[in-house]
């Protein structure tokens, strides 16, 4: 069976599931910000199938998240390194374990903690607004259209119901 896909979809959320597929990819990601950049190192790690850790490197290099250099000749052999856009989703990573953090850590704290070089402390991620520096939360931030959306849907009765409750 095909799985759905969410690529057009006019939701940054379902286009970055979309993009991620499954749980492997954020743990891929998570693994070349540990600095691991060859397939054998990945798949020891993980511990995941070498055919399912194939096509999960070979989606985030279609996908601009990974660049495979090579470091080897004979044969061709490839290291996977971030890109601007891979770095760029270790916010998506950083909140996550924010959460996780606070809500399936056991009782002794979460397993890894985070380290702000620039300022020697431990930390955690907030997501804060990109204006003026606050704290972003389900209680003071709506969603609305943005410039994106397609105007096709837009008069749509369940998206006037959705964004009506946002918009009004």
């Amino acid at each position: 069976m095909k799985r759905t896909s969410f690529a057009r979809w006019p939701c940054s959320i379902a286009r970055t599931m979309d993009l991620l597929g499954d749980w492997w990819t954020p743990l891929v990601l998570r693994d070349a910000f540990y600095g691991i950049r060859r397939f054998d190192e990945f798949q020891q790690a993980l511990g995941i199938a070498r055919n399912t850790l194939a096509d999960r490197l070979r989606r985030l290099v279609d996908e601009g998240l990974l660049e495979k250099r090579p470091y080897q000749s004979d044969p061709v052999r490839y290291d996977y390194v971030l890109t601007e856009k891979g770095r760029d989703f270790w916010g998506v990573l950083a909140a996550m374990t924010a959460w996780g953090d606070r809500w399936l850590a056991a009782e002794d704290g979460p397993p890894v903690t985070l380290h702000h070089e620039s300022c020697g402390h431990d930390t955690e991620a907030k997501v804060v607004c990109g204006h003026c520096g606050q704290p972003l939360g389900a209680e003071d931030t709506r969603m609305r259209r943005g410039p994106g959306f397609p105007p096709r849907l837009a008069g749509r009765p369940d998206v006037e119901h959705r964004f009506a409750r946002q918009e009004s």
